[in-house]
């Protein structure tokens, strides 16, 4: 048995609450931001916050707009991520 993993790691609310901390996607995040508050990227801060996910945790996940809806909160986010990019 090797120590070696394809398994990508659990990408969890306090992943996505790092990502999104990044000033280059959201310039001033509450610390203290529910996990449901409602939140409006905008199509910069997205692209940005996807690239980041790839360079990561290698998820890679093409702008359309079937999941624009889902990234809501921190919460949808990072529900939809387990949904469709976790083994």
């Amino acid at each position: 048995m090797t120590a070696e993993s394809g398994a990508r790691p659990r990408i969890t609310a306090g992943a996505v609450r790092e990502l999104l901390s990044d000033p280059k996607i959201f310039s001033e995040l509450p610390a203290g931001l529910d996990d449901d508050a409602d939140l409006a990227l905008d199509s910069l801060g997205l692209v940005w916050f996807l690239h980041q996910l790839e360079l990561r945790y290698g998820v890679e996940v093409e702008p359309s707009e079937a999941f624009l809806a889902e990234f809501t909160s921190i919460r949808r986010i990072t529900e939809y991520l387990a949904d469709v990019h976790e083994p």
